[in-house]
């Protein structure tokens, strides 16, 4: 069987990718406290903090798959060239010889 090519992994994401996801939700939760203090006003604090719950609980799974999908679309694993296996080529950092024999 033969051995694959190893890989680095590298995460390309910026904090642009998510920005509109991240104003998006923040525009969300502002609407949903201004409609709870709304209705704060209307003497009726039970219906606004279940107004607030429902909102967060409900835009929280969309906000979580948003971002996890984004993170992934931006992992690359690049092959790493040939003879080419060093712990530093491979992205991390080569240990002292003290450390290396604990």
């Amino acid at each position: 069987m033969e051995r694959l090519p190893p890989y680095k992994v590298r995460c390309t994401l910026t904090f642009g990718d998510i920005y509109g996801q991240v104003l998006l939700w923040i525009m969300v939760i502002f609407m949903s406290l201004a409609a709870a203090m709304a209705l704060m006003g209307a003497s009726r604090p039970l219906f606004a903090l279940m107004a607030v719950g429902l909102v967060l609980v409900l835009s929280l799974p969309f906000l979580l798959f948003a971002f996890v999908t984004t993170l992934l679309n931006h992992v690359a694993l690049e092959p790493l060239p040939q003879g080419d296996t060093t712990p530093a080529s491979i992205g991390g950092e080569a240990l002292p010889e003290r450390m290396a024999a604990d």
